[in-house]
């Protein structure tokens, strides 16, 4: 039995390096992510010491500048702040929802199994005994798992001595799907749980952002990946997937950086919306790039071929484990109030530029449409739609 399981996983391993997405993987990611230390080691020698900024009005989507942003304390004496992490029951959702409860917060942690919530809170609670958690099981595949999520929390919010509202949200939940499945709306998966998720979620949520007594913020995690598209096309069949089907071999490394991009291009134009509607000083949106993290993200990648790269990537001391990787999100998420269209990497506070797609605003707004005409003609309908 073991030798017939092993030559399995020698086959699947021999069909994905003769695959063009594996070769993809394997040297755009790597130069994307090298690029984006690049960046790091450039900024350390044009300036001699860490420039430390806080920005109070509207400011420059992604500034040229690089810039690095102080941690601050989110507890307020009158009320004990909320927040939301999705994706965190294993990994770096797991590290961030430990590291804000340290912080105050009263943790929200969603996930779509039930056990690995239970296995969650225990993790958290017996590192952390004084941590206030809550878990909802939540699909973000789904859109009406997502509606029954936004329902739930709000009205356990409602009954608890909580204040009834959010004052941080992290979209965090990811897959790296090696196969294509459809979500029940007719979506990609992966772009229906990296991206579409996301921004639905976000939507549905930012009234009890905006009922914050104190700024809130949302953090959208993103990847180094996305520097990898270099052409985008953002028609509705595009960002619901279909047109991806038309390739002989599933593409799930090109749909994997699309949808991160599309996390970035949707930040900007949330941003922009925020700042014509007069929420800019009210709700600050940021994207966090935690680089190459040892999660479980490439379990439906073959064993053998996986493991091989992180002993490369650990060599080359670009890898990192969720305790360390999780620093830029939670630079992010505890960025001083009115910091606003950063690209959080590498930790210690520091801000990058993303690609330069990223920075197409026509692109983002053609995106934010068409999203929103998907999910129109979904239970979303015009509720989220409205605001």
């Amino acid at each position: 039995m073991g030798l017939i399981t092993l030559v399995k996983e020698l086959w699947m391993a021999f069909f994905f390096l003769c695959s063009v997405q594996f070769w993809r993987m394997a040297l755009l990611w790597s130069f994307s992510i090298l690029f984006s230390y690049y960046q790091l080691f450039k900024a350390s020698l044009s300036q001699c010491q860490l420039v430390k900024q806080v920005i109070l009005d509207k400011c420059p989507f992604f500034s040229q500048k690089l810039v690095s942003y102080p941690r601050c304390s989110p507890f307020t004496s009158n009320f004990r702040p909320v927040c939301v992490v999705t994706g965190a029951t294993s990994g770096l959702g797991l590290a961030a929802a430990y590291e804000l409860s340290k912080e105050g917060y009263c943790v929200v942690i969603v996930g779509r199994s039930q056990q690995l919530l239970s296995e969650t809170i225990k993790k958290i609670q017996d590192s952390n005994e004084d941590a206030h958690l809550k878990a909802f099981q939540v699909d973000l595949s789904s859109i009406e798992s997502i509606i029954k999520f936004k329902i739930s929390l709000r009205q356990w919010l409602l009954d608890s001595d909580l204040h009834c509202s959010l004052q941080l949200l992290i979209n965090n939940a990811g897959i790296l799907a090696t196969s294509h499945r459809v979500t029940a709306e007719g979506y990609d998966q992966m772009i229906g749980t990296n991206y579409i998720g996301a921004f639905a979620l976000t939507k549905l949520l930012l009234p009890l952002l905006e009922s914050s007594p104190v700024s809130s913020k949302i953090v959208n995690v993103t990847s180094f990946t996305h520097r990898a598209v270099t052409d985008v096309q953002v028609d509705e069949g595009t960002v619901s997937g279909k047109r991806f089907l038309r390739s002989i071999q599933y593409p799930y490394a090109h749909i994997y950086e699309y949808s991160k991009l599309c996390l970035i291009l949707f930040t900007r134009e949330l941003h922009r919306q925020l700042c014509l509607m007069g929420k800019s000083h009210q709700i600050f949106v940021n994207v966090a790039d935690p680089g190459v993290v040892q999660t479980n993200l490439m379990r439906e990648v073959p064993t053998i071929l996986s493991c091989l790269a992180l002993r490369v990537l650990k060599f080359l001391r670009l890898l990192e484990f969720p305790k360390s990787g999780v620093d830029s999100i939670i630079d992010a998420a505890l960025a001083p109030p009115g910091t606003s269209g950063a690209y959080y990497f590498g930790g210690k506070g520091r801000t990058i530029n993303p690609s330069e797609l990223s920075h197409n605003a026509k692109l983002a707004r053609q995106l934010w449409e068409s999203t929103s005409k998907l999910l129109s003609v979904t239970p979303f309908g015009a509720d989220g739609n409205s605001w």
